[in-house]
């Protein structure tokens, strides 16, 4: 898929783009309380899309290991306000959530895109999606936040998350959602080991096969901490490594902290792949 509908948006896929993370919580696991306040929320996402963010994701409840719920009420007095706000960005603003009734809400502010880590699983959730004309992006977890790190296992996971996404797309489709409004996600983190982490993006070729865009989030994640021993506020380089692998492994878009030095790294990509392309058009003129 070349192009993403989003609203009364649409996004070309057809060079990777970069979401930038806009966490407006108390306890997001790595920007955490940095951009509670409303005008620093939108100080950073301006910074974000100067830097190439094509997409914003703004959430309100963290889904980091452990994390516990937010009430409804409290999520929507997050991030409506800056939904809002962020319409003269010209970016895709994306909301990051779980809840129908955000959803909603959050459509009705001008979001053009739902990325549920639920996979639109909430009661409710696929009806409302399916009735608007926003674009969805579909994640795997294993169990839910609170837990989902405590002892995820699997028998192959390529081949269950895999399985899992295909049925949600399949739902989806059934639902009357086109696919050109759909994005998969493998869930990194979410329910996942350092092995199984790893496995997913050395296979992510596999999930480009179910003909939607793929969306990667790796960005300061806790992988990075086992395999490096890094604390939180030092993984930007591998971070920006791994998206740039999962890019050359099919990867659409990839959700990140670090804009900027993303972006850098996948320009560079972007003039290496161009320069071997022209020279492979020179030698077949000769």
């Amino acid at each position: 898929m070349s192009v993403l509908h989003c609203a009364d948006r649409r996004l070309d896929l057809s060079r990777p783009k970069v979401m930038g993370i806009l966490n407006v919580t108390p306890d997001s696991f790595s920007d955490g309380g940095r951009f509670v306040g409303r005008q620093a929320a939108l100080d950073h996402a301006g910074a974000m899309v100067e830097a190439g963010a094509s997409l914003i994701d703004v959430g309100g409840e963290s889904t980091r290991p452990g994390a516990q719920a937010v009430a409804e009420q409290q999520e929507l007095d997050r991030v409506l306000p800056i939904i809002e706000a962020l319409q003269p960005l010209g970016a895709v603003i994306s909301v990051d959530t779980m809840k129908p009734a955000v959803m909603q809400a959050a459509i009705a502010a001008g979001a053009q895109l739902i990325n549920d880590v639920n996979a639109l699983r909430a009661s409710g959730a696929l009806d409302l999606v399916a009735k608007s004309d926003v674009a969805v992006c579909l994640m795997h977890m294993q169990g839910e936040p609170r837990t989902m790190q405590q002892q995820p296992s699997y028998g192959d996971v390529t081949t269950e998350v895999h399985a899992f996404l295909e049925a949600r797309l399949q739902a989806c489709s059934a639902a009357g959602v086109s696919r050109d409004r759909l994005l998969i996600d493998p869930g990194f983190g979410f329910g996942k080991q350092l092995e199984h982490n790893l496995q997913l993006l050395g296979d992510l070729p596999q999930f480009t096969q179910l003909g939607v865009g793929v969306l990667v989030g790796l960005s300061r994640k806790s992988m990075f901490g086992q395999m490096l021993d890094l604390p939180t506020d030092q993984r930007v380089l591998p971070s920006v490594v791994a998206a740039v692998l999962a890019v050359q492994r099919g990867a659409a878009i990839v959700r990140v902290h670090d804009v900027r030095e993303t972006m850098q790294a996948l320009r560079l990509l972007e003039a290496v792949d161009s320069s071997r392309a022209n020279a492979a058009g020179d030698t077949e003129i000769q």
